[in-house]
């Protein structure tokens, strides 16, 4: 696999011809919909069983190893011409052996109920568990329905785990810290819940269950925790899987309400899995920033490995980026933007896409027909790859891909090159 960043002048003709490819299956493995229209700065995926490269002047067999992400070695076995690897000349061809995969991790994939049937089928097969997203809680115990049958149907027929997903989102709001506090406070509610939970559970063929509780008051922490103790010891024996999303903490005793109510060690302790929601730096109201800029992404994952298991982490990943109206003004909202989306904005308005090598994340800034100037931050292949590496450099469980809405066939030719997806059914 190699990630290629457009150039002026290129074309993918002249690409595939640089790679000795054909150029139908860069526009198919791409799924270009104008392939005559590349913007600079965009990334292609480049797949093939062997990639043949031409030496350039100043290239070492490591310089070139490190631009397709194998080894020395690796290259050596796919070339045994090559006696002195200390010696090749430039204008000399070399095999390049197919990615090496890094491992096999779980991959889960939130959902909405009204997600496009055809986008699901086309992601299930990279997918591990399918949360499905949400049945809100209400007061009394009760779950608000979902039309969420297609979903468990189509998951189950794909060999993927569907996730019962339950949240503290008020009906027509969102996330509540009263409502939070009135399940954590009242045992006969949480009694209700959970014996309603098993019902659904039961009756609607789930693998297991994803609590999503945010916001909770930094005072109800403990009875969080409690609440999470009731739940496992009651699922657990009968064959469910737990899950819990946690906040991006990068310290134990991180302030705000966001962040005081979730607990990493208990969470670690009692869940089998937990999902960090390592996204949303840059968010809707907020200033311009990357969605999920690496460098943040692991101090998240500094702290979360010495509080939780490593195996049970899911490291989340967005699947959207954000167009802001500039000069920015605290209170305005962002755009939301699709990653396939923002390049074909990008071509639309003659923009450039940069690249920001701390936050390892693409950006472009824009004109509008008002003359207004935007600036988007989003997703490409290169921050695909930079963000999938670190499961292996951590060894986690996971992933989890928030949300699986929007087809961004890029993502799954990176996924699928660096690593094996389990399946547990």
């Amino acid at each position: 696999m190699v990630v290629y960043v457009v150039k002026p002048g290129d074309s993918v003709y002249s690409i595939a011809r640089k790679y000795r490819v054909s150029p139908n299956k860069i526009i198919s493995d791409n799924e270009l919909e104008n392939p005559g229209r590349l913007v600079v700065g965009q990334t292609l995926v480049i797949l093939g069983e062997t990639i043949k490269h031409t030496v350039a002047r100043g290239e070492s067999l490591y310089s070139i190893a490190r631009k397709y992400g194998t080894t020395v070695q690796s290259i050596l076995d796919a070339n045994p011409q090559i006696t002195n690897p200390a010696s090749i000349s430039v204008g000399q061809v070399i095999n390049i052996p197919p990615t090496r995969r890094l491992g096999t991790i779980e991959v889960n994939g939130y959902a909405f109920p009204n997600i496009d049937m055809d986008t699901l089928r086309k992601t299930l097969p990279y997918l591990t568990y399918l949360s499905i997203f949400s049945h809100e809680v209400r007061p009394d115990g009760s779950l608000a329905p979902i039309n969420d049958t297609p979903l468990i149907t189509a998951a189950r027929a794909a060999k993927v785990a569907p996730l019962l997903v339950i949240t503290n989102i008020e009906a027509g709001g969102s996330f509540s810290s009263d409502l939070a506090r009135t399940i954590l406070s009242n045992t006969q509610v949480q009694d209700t819940l959970i014996n309603n939970i098993i019902e659904m559970l039961r009756s609607k063929n789930y693998y297991g269950l994803d609590i999503d509780f945010e916001y909770i008051y930094p005072e109800d922490r403990e009875k969080y925790n409690d609440f999470l103790r009731k739940v496992t010891s009651r699922l657990k024996p009968l064959g469910y899987q737990v899950t819990t999303a946690l906040a991006p903490k990068t310290s134990a005793d991180q302030p705000g309400i966001l962040y005081q109510g979730h607990d990493y060690p208990v969470h670690g302790a009692l869940a089998d899995h937990v999902i960090l929601m390592t996204y949303e730096w840059g968010y809707t109201y907020g200033p311009p920033l990357a969605v999920a800029p690496i460098n943040e992404v692991r101090k998240v994952l500094n702290y979360a490995v010495t509080a939780i298991p490593r195996q049970k982490i899911f490291m989340g990943i967005p699947n959207y980026g954000y167009d802001w109206t500039l000069p920015y003004r605290r209170g305005t909202a962002a755009r939301t933007v699709s990653n396939t989306g923002a390049v074909d904005l990008a071509a639309r308005t003659g923009a450039v896409i940069q690249y920001d090598a701390e936050a390892q994340a693409p950006f472009f800034n824009y004109y509008d027909a008002s003359g207004r100037r935007h600036v988007v931050w989003f997703e490409d292949a290169r921050s695909i790859d930079s963000k999938l590496r670190l499961p292996n450099q951590y060894r986690l469980g996971g992933i989890s891909y928030w949300t699986i809405g929007r087809w961004f066939p890029q993502n799954w030719l990176v996924l699928n090159a660096l690593y094996n997806v389990r399946k547990v059914i």
